[in-house]
């Protein structure tokens, strides 16, 4: 039986993508490629917690994960990195390259992600330049291992605004549906599953784009300031994370169905 584990930060725990009958009420992109390849015999774990930064997963993940001896193994960490100016990329990816080396060296199949591309984020376009950086050294990373890419940065679909959370940051339910099907496409090209799979994926109708006045808009984005981005801001400010009390979802492996 293959055994298909997930490290990282908000983006694989599944933030944006409620669900309040799931461990930490999210269920994301990671558990909805897990519930396809556990329909094929596949077990799964997630270690992902949002918050991290990629010290942090190499520090409370890495020795656990290897531990569990996976097949296939994801990993992204870096968003939470990038929006600290100061956070030395070069430094850190060295020790993210360690983790994949790591991984490769025990056996399994690493999967990793490049950054979205924030062009078009009146909030984030400034981090874009990092996150170019950090995708650099992702390839390179892929390329010396041998690891697999999800190419985010390239998957223009996601500029819809309707792949995205209310909170601006996070991927919606629509977002995360799309990633699981577009990360078994990946999967399936490089034969670690069977190219057809990315199919069992569902992708949601998306809803017709509100027409919002001048008004309107300035109303949702003081509404979003008051409610996201003045709360991100003091965890800054006091060094907390949203995740400070969170465990991993599904520290063990399981049989995960829909």
């Amino acid at each position: 039986m293959k055994k298909y584990l997930a490290l990282g930060d908000s983006f694989t725990e599944g933030v944006g993508d409620e669900d309040l009958l799931r461990p930490n009420q999210v269920r994301g992109w990671a558990d909805r490629t897990a519930e396809v390849l556990c329909a094929h015999g596949w077990e799964y774990a997630n270690l992902a917690i949002r918050g991290k930064k990629i010290r942090q997963v190499i520090n409370e993940q890495l020795d656990a994960g290897l531990s569990m001896a996976p097949d296939l193994v994801s990993i992204y960490a870096g968003g939470n990195d990038i929006l600290r100016p100061k956070a030395d990329l070069d430094a850190l990816m060295r020790g993210y390259e360690g983790m994949v080396r790591r991984f490769t060296e025990a056996g399994s199949t690493v999967l990793l992600f490049t950054g979205f591309d924030t062009v078009d984020s009146p909030l984030f376009s400034k981090t874009r330049p990092r996150t170019a950086i950090y995708n650099e050294k992702i390839r390179e990373i892929a390329d010396a291992h041998g690891a697999l890419i999800a190419d985010y940065w390239r998957w223009r679909e996601f500029s819809d605004i309707r792949y995205w959370a209310v909170d601006r940051l996070h991927m919606s339910a629509a977002g995360h549906t799309l990633m699981a099907s577009r990360v078994l496409d990946v999967l399936g090209a490089n034969n670690v599953t069977q190219a057809n799979w990315s199919s069992q994926i569902t992708l949601p109708a998306l809803q017709s784009l509100p027409v919002n006045s001048r008004g309107e808009q300035l109303k949702e984005d003081l509404g979003w300031a008051k409610e996201h981005l003045g709360p991100w801001i003091k965890r800054r400010l006091t060094g907390t994370s949203s995740g400070d009390t969170l465990q991993p979802k599904y520290p063990d492996y399981i049989h995960l169905s829909v």
